[in-house]
């Protein structure tokens, strides 16, 4: 633990750079976007001081403190902190290289908030020094290892779990396939007496009705909604193949708004991780395209081919075909648009870093395709802002740009609210406070890309 924690603080001290004055940053003549409602205010000033938000104003009507490192915002947009809610911390402790690198690239795409969908016991550790602004990474909300078929043994042995978990400090559980519905129903109960949620996976075996009735907190990709929109489907299925593609050729898509008015009903949010699906299933979207982008350079070299391998056996396998892809994917952009439209709640997660999604950009495709599902830009955007904050209870403490929030901050060269691809056009990220230019964070990337370029 002690060398991955001095790794991290080297790293911190390479790219933070000189701390304001008093830590108070003004961030002048900038348009913020706020998120509370889908609005700019132009010509703003934002005074942070101590990783808050101090106060907000027109710029012709709020001073600027004396000796503070003022930022450039005119002709800019400052908007929330993105943030990613299914990510993966690296669970190896040994792979301190590699952690850093994911924390790094997640914190310089933007995103000030990570749910670590599969943990270990130092994340916990990782989680404090991330609060603490030691080391270069967005705020970590932590899992424990998961629950799974091969994990839980027992219903009893499943109770034990949850108690261990919560007693250890990991915010939720992580729900994997594979639990039948006595250890399923055995994790939901003792959930509720120890007060954490539970999320993640619908196991076959217990279905999407039960995971709605036992309030399961998210359901992540989509899981079960295929088994249980199949005609004559109970919403329990042996075997739907991947996330329900076997299954699509008997969608009953007249059924999807229903279901999605069910988990609004339930007050059960979705992460769709739509990136997944799209970077192993869709035929339009070649293999030499995926790893002829930019990203990939950020990725070491024996992941990025053993990427290609999967993809390769997934789409080369004698149930796969085209069409039944690009159905499963129309059916998936239905559902996402179907949910949105009942107001049941969205998060944004896009599961990096697996098959080709590299941290941080995966995110900021992720956001295209929710709009390509039929959300608005600024829907989109709240999917991974301000509905991240209302999911978390944190409504009061992060995901708008008010006075008293965080200040977990993404400064941009253009409007987001007119298109989701501006939120590449970085002029920085604020995280907790602490100011990193676009300059700094590219010389990051690139120390990165030159450790993979072999």
């Amino acid at each position: 633990m002690r060398a991955i924690l001095c790794a991290f603080l080297l790293l911190a001290a390479c790219f933070a750079g000189p701390v304001a004055a008093q830590n108070v940053y003004a961030i002048t003549e900038v348009t913020v976007v706020p998120m509370d409602s889908e609005r700019l205010i132009p010509g703003q000033t934002v005074i942070v001081r101590d990783g808050r938000i101090a106060a907000i104003g027109p710029s012709a009507e709020t001073p600027v403190p004396e000796g503070v490192e003022t930022i450039e915002g005119r002709g800019r947009y400052l908007m929330p902190g993105l943030a990613e809610m299914h990510a993966h911390v690296p669970p190896d402790l040994e792979a301190v290289q590699w952690t850093e690198d994911v924390l790094f690239l997640y914190a310089a795409n933007g995103i000030t908030l990570v749910r670590s969908m599969l943990g270990a016991a130092h994340h916990l550790e990782l989680r404090r020094q991330a609060e603490r602004g030691e080391i270069i990474s967005p705020r970590i909300f932590a899992s424990g290892p998961s629950f799974s078929g091969n994990s839980v043994a027992s219903p009893e042995a499943a109770r034990r779990m949850v108690r261990e978990q919560k007693a250890a400090g990991y915010d939720i559980l992580k729900i994997h396939p594979g639990l039948d519905r006595a250890r399923y129903d055995a994790v939901a109960a003792t959930a509720r007496e120890q007060g954490i949620p539970f999320a993640g996976h619908v196991p076959a075996a217990v279905g999407l009705t039960r995971a709605l009735e036992a309030g399961q907190a998210t359901v992540d990709h989509l899981d079960g909604y295929f088994a249980l929109l199949a005609v004559g489907g109970d919403g329990v299925a042996e075997d739907g193949g991947f996330f329900g593609f076997d299954l699509v050729d008997r969608v009953a898509e007249g059924r999807i708004a229903q279901v999605a008015r069910r988990t609004r009903e339930a007050g059960v949010w979705n992460v769709p991780t739509e990136s997944l699906m799209r970077h192993l299933m869709d035929p339009d979207l070649s293999t030499d395209e995926l790893l002829a982008r930019d990203e990939m350079r950020y990725v070491p070299p024996d992941m990025r081919d053993e990427w290609k391998r999967i993809r390769i056996e997934i789409q080369g396998a004698p149930d796969y075909t085209a069409a039944k892809a690009r159905r499963m994917i129309k059916l998936r952009r239905r559902v996402i648009g179907e949910l949105d439209a009942a107001g049941a709640g969205l998060l944004l997660g896009s599961d990096a870093p697996q098959w080709f999604n590299v941290p941080g950009f995966s995110l900021l495709r992720e956001l295209q395709y929710m709009v390509d599902s039929g959300l608005t830009p600024y829907e989109a955007l709240a999917a991974g802002t301000v509905n991240v904050a209302r999911y978390l209870g944190k409504a009061e403490e992060f995901g708008t740009i008010q006075p008293g929030r965080r200040a977990d901050l993404l400064l941009l060269n253009a409007n987001p609210l007119e298109d989701v691809a501006n939120v590449r056009r970085r002029a920085g990220v604020m995280l907790g406070g602490r100011w990193f230019t676009e300059e700094r964070l590219r010389e990051g990337l690139e120390t990165i890309a030159q450790r993979h370029a072999g």
